[in-house]
């Protein structure tokens, strides 16, 4: 969700006031730093930031530094107070209204700050453009209603709201023709997605997956993120009717022990959960699923941590976002008095990353021999001389090709196995 806003501010900021990015700070007449405060660490970075940035500021006044995101939302004017050279705050929902607010800072000399939720208004102000990329992200809802008791997205971003139909549409349709291969519908809790059409009938995500697959030059959908509790049977169903929906689910999960999922509020029991996976396979045997789990949430025992392991063990998840609990200002946990220490959570970390590791590794090594099919987004990390791409399992495959190949649809055989990643050989089509 960061990744699309911060292309948007840029095109914001292209288009409106005429800037162009910049490789160097001290090159820029405008530093932005777009935030996220789901995990403490995120915010400790902030700061960090906005102190080396003080030193670009001293020798440049004129230049302006905004804060954006959702820390930006969560702290508002004490942003200003512990950095009182920052000149502009917006949230997630006030992005549109950066230009605005850059040029009332500067001509007023004193800093600006909107963190209200205006809601769709962001979206119909948001730019539109074509797009060169193979893959792009697209927002298609924003906010959360689930209120889970460690979550701080309900109140940094708002409630739950979905982008028109007709919009969403409009931004795929111009991103294809600008060459984009691979669409992500993106949101908080992307399949509670609901919109009307022009006809007034209701579309929700799984209506809204078969339009987007309609969609001429799309020839891949994911999505990001899901709750459990609107995974329908009908999105479930989506995944054998779709041939271009990829073979992977991101589906958090953040516990396996039921007692630490009702103190999370998260509305479902870890049975229900293994019930929607164990669906998923059964018309997908290959389907491969991800998920986040929080390690050490208040009152987590040795026992819950079990149920949690047990549950890893029995999905074998292929990847993972992990995390040890971190309080975050504002929300009910933050108030439990039953907070688990830092050297135990840190230890549950490790044993349940070690696992997944473990189960990546091996579905990693099962692919090799395997002819996948990459979309090509670019040249690698590793070299300049290889080229990158992604496999439908989220695998991103290293490999020596011609740059003509970049923004297509290959087939590589996957010949090696690496921490992060796979290695291949291109395969020409006859």
């Amino acid at each position: 969700m960061n990744v699309y806003d911060s292309d948007k501010i840029s095109s914001l900021l292209r288009k409106s006031l005429g800037l162009e990015l910049v490789d160097d700070p001290k090159d820029a007449t405008v530093l932005i730093v777009n935030t996220c405060s789901v995990r403490d660490k995120a915010q400790q970075k902030l700061y960090s930031e906005l102190g080396r940035w003080r030193k670009f500021k001293e020798t440049c006044p004129d230049a302006i530094i905004g804060v954006g995101g959702c820390v930006a939302s969560q702290e508002g004017g004490d942003i200003l107070a512990r950095a009182p050279y920052v000149d502009v705050v917006f949230g997630p929902q006030t992005l549109h209204r950066l230009p605005g607010l850059i040029k009332k800072a500067r001509e007023n000399s004193k800093p600006e700050i909107d963190i209200s939720f205006p809601e769709i208004e962001k979206f119909d102000s948001l730019p539109i453009e074509k797009t060169q990329k193979a893959s792009v992200y697209v927002s298609i809802m924003e906010g959360c209603s689930k209120y889970c008791s460690f979550c701080v997205v309900p109140y940094t971003r708002g409630e739950e709201f979905s982008r028109s139909f007709e919009d969403v549409l409009k931004e795929i349709y111009l991103v294809a023709r600008g060459g984009a291969k691979e669409v992500t519908l993106l949101g908080q809790n992307v399949n509670a997605y609901q919109s009307n059409n022009d006809e007034g009938k209701i579309v929700d995500f799984p209506a809204l997956l078969h339009y987007v697959s309609a969609i001429p030059g799309i020839e891949r959908i994911r999505y990001t993120t899901s709750h459990p509790i609107e995974f329908s049977q009908r999105l479930i169903n989506v995944h054998k009717e779709l041939p271009k929906l990829v073979k992977h689910v991101h589906l958090p999960v953040q516990s396996g022990s039921d007692r630490i999922l009702r103190r999370m509020k998260r509305g479902y029991t870890s049975l229900e959960y293994k019930s929607i996976v164990r669906r998923l396979r059964s018309i997908c045997p290959e389907m491969s699923i991800s998920s986040d789990f929080i390690v050490g949430f208040p009152g987590e025992t040795k026992e819950d941590f079990i149920d949690t392991m047990s549950l890893i063990e029995e999905i074998k998840f292929d990847q993972s976002f992990s995390f040890s609990y971190s309080s975050r200002p504002g929300t009910p946990a933050a108030d439990l008095d039953d907070q688990v220490e830092d050297k135990v959570k840190q230890e549950r970390l490790a044993l349940l990353q070690s696992k997944i590791t473990n189960f990546a590794n091996h579905y990693s090594i099962a692919m090799v021999g395997n002819i996948e099919k990459i979309l090509v987004t670019g040249e690698s990390k590793k070299s300049s001389e290889l080229l990158a791409g992604r496999t439908e399992n989220n695998r991103v495959v290293n490999f020596a090709g011609e740059k003509a190949l970049i923004g297509s649809m290959v087939n590589v055989r996957i010949e090696e196995v690496f921490p992060n990643s796979l290695g291949g050989s291109y395969l020409p089509s006859a």
